[in-house]
């Protein structure tokens, strides 16, 4: 490694934790709720806090994984009562006590908005209380994920793979809630993934070979069904039978896949799938780098060969850590000046300067922030703490030289 390159991961990662450190974790701390539970599910671009909004129950996931993680990253013991505060409301409140699963949302006050159950919404609570358990070694946050796990594998697959929204009953309804594109899809590419993320949290934290044999089954999927070989590009939404059902090019589930396929692979060790997933991730990195990475930043997505050029927060986010990962591969420059160019880009456009905010949810190409809020059910610090809690991590793993 050359000093160059030396010196960009230092910055990378030095700039990172103090993102972590002092914005993005202190802006989640404001959100939590102390009178009725979780954490607050809405703020406006105009920065107005609603008490009274609904509260995602994958927002509360993700606030779950982000604060174990972040303990995990940075060892502040301060930081593990939000994890708790979160795992609470989960426990109590997210979790159909009568039917099993989680629910989609609650109201403010932890009574049940939207019933909906949905496979997407499964993995996340699979993958946060993964992560809590990791940090809190509590027995029955694990309990909690594998009977999570049992349902997916029990109510929520077919013999293809893995179906999508049920009511709260478990009663397969239609799933408008992961379609979009003007298409009604009853597979997505985006719930697999997902599903692979959390089962190999899950897995990592377990060993439980049943998770294992399920992440055998999930790559094999992305090899021989999402993965399209002639566009170097993931299909995106499905058919019950896995057939494709749009022109679709999702640069930034590309980039995401790229990396969290290689952590699997790393996780479970396993020579016969690395060859087959492996190039696969390297082709995706280089193809979104090829065509995607433009004006410093990632565009958004391709639909019918018309881009979206939006600059999302999240596409942003995994885009330095999907480059960061192909460089640590590779050993290719480019891929590490790709991460540092567009984490320039996050801190100059997506970083909101405004006390009391976070980031932006989008700018337009140029970098001017968009009216979308700073909080909703989507808008969440999963996307943005994991390229922290990722890019700190691997830069000190390559600046030691063990990469």
């Amino acid at each position: 490694m050359n000093k160059n390159e030396m010196m960009m991961l230092a910055v990378l990662g030095g700039e990172c934790r103090a993102e972590l450190a002092g914005h993005i974790l202190p802006f989640w701390k404001q959100m939590r709720d102390e009178e009725r539970g979780g954490f607050f599910g809405f703020l406006g671009y105009d920065l107005k806090l609603d008490k009274d909004a609904v509260k995602g129950c994958i927002l509360n996931s993700r606030i779950l994984w982000f604060f174990s993680n972040a303990y995990k990253t940075l060892g502040d013991k301060d930081i593990v009562p939000y994890a708790r505060h979160a795992y609470d409301f989960l426990k109590n409140h997210c979790l159909d006590k009568e039917n099993g699963g989680v629910f989609w949302s609650l109201n403010a006050d932890g009574t049940v908005c939207d019933s909906t159950k949905h496979t997407y919404n499964q993995a996340f609570a699979i993958y946060a209380l993964s992560s809590y358990y990791e940090i809190s070694h509590d027995s029955e946050a694990l309990e909690i994920a594998f009977g999570l796990f049992d349902l997916i594998e029990g109510k929520c697959t077919d013999d293809v793979g893995y179906l999508e929204a049920f009511t709260r009953d478990f009663r397969p309804e239609s799933n408008e809630k992961l379609s979009e594109n003007g298409v009604m899809a009853e597979k997505t590419m985006n719930t697999l993934l997902h599903v692979l993320e959390a089962y190999t949290d899950l897995f990592r934290v377990s060993g439980d070979n049943r998770v294992k044999e399920r992440l055998h089954f999930i790559l094999n999927q992305f090899a021989a069904k999402i993965w399209n070989p002639e566009r170097k590009r993931q299909e995106v939404f499905f058919d019950r039978n896995l057939n494709p059902l749009i022109d679709l090019y999702s640069y930034g589930h590309d980039i995401e896949t790229s990396w969290l396929l290689d952590k699997c692979l790393a996780v479970l060790g396993e020579e016969e799938f690395n060859r087959l997933c492996s190039p696969i991730t390297e082709t995706i990195a280089a193809q979104i780098h090829k065509i995607a990475y433009k004006k410093h930043s990632l565009l958004n997505e391709c639909e019918r060969g018309t881009d979206n050029t939006k600059r999302i927060w999240w596409v942003q986010a995994e885009s330095v850590v999907g480059f960061l990962n192909a460089f640590e591969k590779s050993e290719d420059e480019k891929y590490l000046a790709a991460a540092a160019d567009i984490w320039e880009f996050i801190k100059e456009h997506m970083v909101d300067k405004r006390e009391g905010s976070e980031w932006f949810w989008c700018t337009d190409e140029d970098g001017n922030a968009m009216d979308e809020p700073i909080v909703e059910p989507w808008k969440c610090p999963y996307h943005n703490g994991r390229m922290c809690f990722e890019v700190i991590g691997r830069t000190k793993k390559m600046m030691s030289g063990i990469c």
